[in-house]
């Protein structure tokens, strides 16, 4: 007698995200279904609320961002050093397991849902921004760091939806000697 096939949980909430990833990045949440999710995966759709509760877990969870640790830990650390990583990791990073896009411009993709721009917001309000400010000092911290976030945003836009040609074409090192031009702008 065969014995039945156990399934490995881990590994199939795991291939269910990759999958949430992969249809998120090409579809957005609206263009996405979850028997869509669990079709690629080869699994019965009531996996994924098992697993996730709902369509809207499962997208929070899939494009969750995790901040890069120690980046900000270092007092010493210069906010340019801070900003060439971010400009890596959301403009210039291939993000293979969100179709080569950030997950934050898929979230774009689906800001006309309030949770989705809650979470986007969330993201932001309480991972990097509140770091740049404690950086910047001075007068309106707050307000410049909302805007070196939002010009890292903004160039990975451009840059991955929108392909404008200057900065799709750019190398990550000319762009990145103008951007510390305008952080250090930001931080006097």
């Amino acid at each position: 007698m065969d014995q039945p096939k156990r399934r490995d949980k881990a590994a199939t909430r795991a291939k269910l995200l990759d999958a949430a990833r992969l249809r998120f990045a090409r579809h957005g949440f609206d263009g996405t279904g979850v028997r869509d999710i669990a079709a690629d995966v080869g699994v019965d759709p009531a996996l994924v609320f098992r697993y996730f509760g709902s369509k809207e877990q499962l997208h929070e969870e899939a494009l969750r961002v995790e901040i890069p640790t120690g980046l900000t830990d270092d007092p010493a650390r210069p906010l340019t050093h801070i900003t060439d990583t971010l400009l890596h990791d959301v403009v210039f990073a291939d993000w293979e397991q969100f179709a080569g896009e950030h997950p934050l411009l898929v979230m774009l993709r689906s800001a006309g849902r309030p949770t989705i721009r809650d979470q986007m917001r969330q993201q932001l309000c309480e991972g990097y921004l509140p770091d740049f400010a404690e950086r910047l000092g001075g007068d309106n911290p707050a307000l410049r760091a909302e805007l070196v976030g939002a010009l890292l945003i903004g160039m990975g836009v451009m840059r991955t939806i929108l392909n404008t040609p200057a900065l799709h074409n750019a190398s990550y090192e000319e762009t990145r000697t103008l951007v510390t031009r305008l952080i250090t702008a930001l931080s006097d």
